[in-house]
């Protein structure tokens, strides 16, 4: 008798402890019963009813993800290869979400092969109608066109799509080789037109340059030659009004004229004389070429006097 109680305490406290049942955070538990959902329990302790209800799984609801590689063709017939990560999280914790988490599936194998080839499926039905010249730049288009297409699948299975993330995109190796020499052409060309702008505006600024430097120079010259013949005009008036005092006061004082010529000539010579600095002037310093020269000066004079 003894002995049939202890079995019969011992089998009530295994009946009760498994009555207890302890639900992690950030996971729920589907109860069934008979097979047929009943409830989910939330995360902490919780009570059960022994040996009818039980434990069909334990759903994360945290974010989950993968990572994805796979292959795809543009529509010009070249290879793009992806490698891609996938950010998920169960929908809600409404009823239906998790009944449709829980029972969709037969286990989280199937899910995620039913997932990865939804998104692949997706990717490479909008690369099939693009060129490979615009898949790189359409990185952007291609995450959101499987957003759109793929948002509505997954609700039905209880799932969100959070984030997908194109982290490499590349193609066979003769297409990536030829892509590096189309960019190495470009910025040939790009760095060529820069130095052919540079040499033309250096050598347009060199020519306004020197066109500026020759009108300074020019400016420069006719103002001198202004000055020169101004000087020169300044100089023939004082020596022309120099000789008039000279010989209006020879005239008063008596004497001749000629004196004023005679001394012009001595002075004359004796300049050239002085500033010759080494050429040669061929002069007539006999007396017959000074009467002769002293007569034609004073045959200009009365020329002028008489006009």
């Amino acid at each position: 008798m003894t002995y049939a109680l202890l079995i019969l305490l011992f089998i009530v406290f295994i009946v009760l402890f498994s009555s207890f049942v302890t639900v992690s955070q950030g996971t729920i538990a589907v109860v069934t019963v008979f097979g047929k959902y009943r409830r989910q329990l939330s995360p902490g302790l919780n009570f059960k009813i022994p040996l009818i209800e039980m434990i069909h799984s334990r759903i994360s609801i945290q974010n989950r993800s993968v990572e994805l590689s796979f292959q795809a063709v543009t529509q010009d017939q070249a290879n793009v290869y992806f490698k891609a990560m996938l950010l998920y999280s169960v929908l809600n914790h409404d009823e239906e979400t998790i009944k449709n988490v829980a029972f969709k599936f037969v286990d989280a194998t199937n899910l995620m092969q039913a997932l990865i080839r939804t998104i692949e499926g997706s990717i490479r039905a909008y690369v099939a109608t693009q060129n490979q010249a615009n898949v790189l730049a359409q990185r952007n288009e291609i995450v959101l066109h499987v957003k759109e297409q793929i948002d509505k699948v997954l609700e039905s299975w209880g799932y969100h799509l959070q984030d997908l993330q194109l982290n490499d995109i590349t193609f066979d190796e003769e297409i990536m080789r030829s892509m590096s020499r189309v960019v190495a052409s470009n910025n040939l060309k790009a760095a060529a037109e820069n130095e052919g702008q540079a040499l033309l505006i250096t050598k347009t600024k060199g020519a306004e340059a020197d066109g500026n430097a020759i009108k300074i120079a020019a400016a420069a010259e006719r103002e001198a030659a202004q000055l020169r013949g101004q000087g020169i005009a300044l100089f023939r008036a004082e020596v022309a009004h120099g000789m008039s005092k000279a010989a209006q006061e020879m005239e008063e004082a008596n004497l001749d004229i000629s004196v004023i010529l005679f001394t012009m000539w001595t002075e004359s010579i004796k300049h050239f004389a002085e500033n010759s600095d080494g050429n040669v002037i061929f002069l007539d310093g006999s007396t017959e070429g000074m009467n002769k020269t002293m007569k034609e000066m004073m045959a200009m004079q009365l020329e002028k006097k008489k006009q």
